[in-house]
């Protein structure tokens, strides 16, 4: 097994350094020494004003050290073994890193999914030092979202405070603390950039109601947390851009978004959404139709439907198209699950899909989504 490759986390820490401006003698026009200096200092721009105290404008800076302080007991290392096989099928271990922060006292621990799946075993090293085993049966993930929820034996532990995503404004500072290319907890700071992005990962899946910081982000930031300045966590590093001459674009998944989807996963161990019942879909460009033999270039390919689910009830088959889900036009997969997931279990659609050379309207109920087998 490959541990997924994934362009994942962290925040960049910029110093802002108050300017020294030394003043000069010079000889007036008029060839006259300057000033005694006992009689005082004189400002060139405004006689009747002082420049201000360097310990001043320090002052005004916002204090990282107080906030990392705050949070740092909280963020774990999360390290990972995997099994991966060589070429000639022979079987070898792979390791990895990431980062999680502690939601619970009681050993609750807020990771990516990412981080942890298809991982033989994980352990969690906490910020005093102690190292805890995890059960991967007892793992609770979210691929959709990208987040997972680990469970330690271990209480009275410093959970971190979570704050309000939707507060956030540009130019916010924000700090992220992790465990940076697995070399130990650190922390980097930087500003919000942008709010509510969108990006599509590298497995072809978008992530919604992200937040863009201007922070430089590292392998093994993956879970950490992305907090404001009053230590609460606003956003759980995801993922950066990394390509040739792009910098300063790492995003975390808004706290607004991930609280819900955490809540789940802690009591119920999964998430319960609206469910179609298909599988395998594929995003319809010209390439696919081309190779599948189909007469749209667009829409959500369906190449597997569940039985027994709404979408074999109400008559889908694989090879059928969905174009239109409800009221929106549907042009790729992700639009689908978009539109899928604004709705309720227990449902009504009406879905026109594209089967040949015909269109057919079809009427489903959504059921709530299994637990994962």
């Amino acid at each position: 097994m490959k541990i997924p490759k994934i362009s994942y986390i962290l925040i960049a820490l910029v110093i802002v350094l108050p300017i020294l401006v030394s003043s000069c003698e010079a000889i007036d026009t008029d060839g006259s020494l300057p000033p005694d200096s006992s009689t005082g200092p004189t400002n060139p721009i405004d006689s009747g004003g002082t420049p201000p105290a360097v310990e001043d404008e320090v002052s005004a800076l916002p204090s990282i050290a107080d906030v990392v302080a705050l949070v740092k007991p909280s963020v774990v290392a999360v390290n990972i073994e995997v099994t991966s096989y060589d070429i000639f099928n022979r079987p070898y271990t792979q390791q990895g890193a990431g980062s999680g922060w502690i939601i619970d006292e009681d050993g609750i621990i807020v990771t990516n999914n990412h981080v942890v799946a298809g991982a033989d075993s994980i352990t969690v090293t906490l910020d005093d030092g102690r190292i805890f085993p995890v059960d991967t049966n007892n793992v609770a993930t979210d691929a959709l979202s990208d987040l997972s929820v680990l469970r330690i034996d271990a209480n009275n532990l410093s959970a971190v405070a979570v704050g309000n995503s939707g507060n956030l404004r540009v130019g916010d500072w924000v700090v992220a603390i992790g465990n940076a290319l697995g070399e130990g907890i650190s922390a980097t700071d930087g500003i919000v950039s942008r709010k509510d992005v969108s990006i599509t990962d590298d497995t072809g899946l978008t992530r919604y109601n992200l937040v863009q910081t201007n922070a430089a982000i590292n392998p093994g930031n993956s879970g950490g947390p992305l907090v404001n300045l009053a230590g609460e966590v606003i956003g759980i590093t995801n993922a950066k851009i990394s390509a040739v001459g792009v910098e300063g674009m790492g995003y975390a998944i808004s706290s607004d978004s991930a609280i819900p989807v955490i809540e789940e996963l802690i009591q119920n161990g999964y998430v319960v959404r609206p469910f179609l019942g298909v599988q395998n879909l594929l995003t319809v460009d010209q390439t696919v139709a081309s190779y599948y033999g189909l007469s749209v270039n667009t829409g959500a390919l369906i190449r597997g439907v569940i039985v027994g689910g709404p979408a074999d009830t109400a008559g889908f088959e694989a090879g059928d198209v969905i174009i239109k889900f409800g009221d929106q036009e549907i042009t790729d997969v992700n639009q689908l699950l978009q539109a899928l997931y604004a709705c309720q279990i227990g449902q009504m659609v009406e879905i026109t899909f594209q089967r040949g050379d015909s269109q057919h309207t079809a009427y489903v109920t959504l059921a709530e989504s299994p637990a994962p087998s």
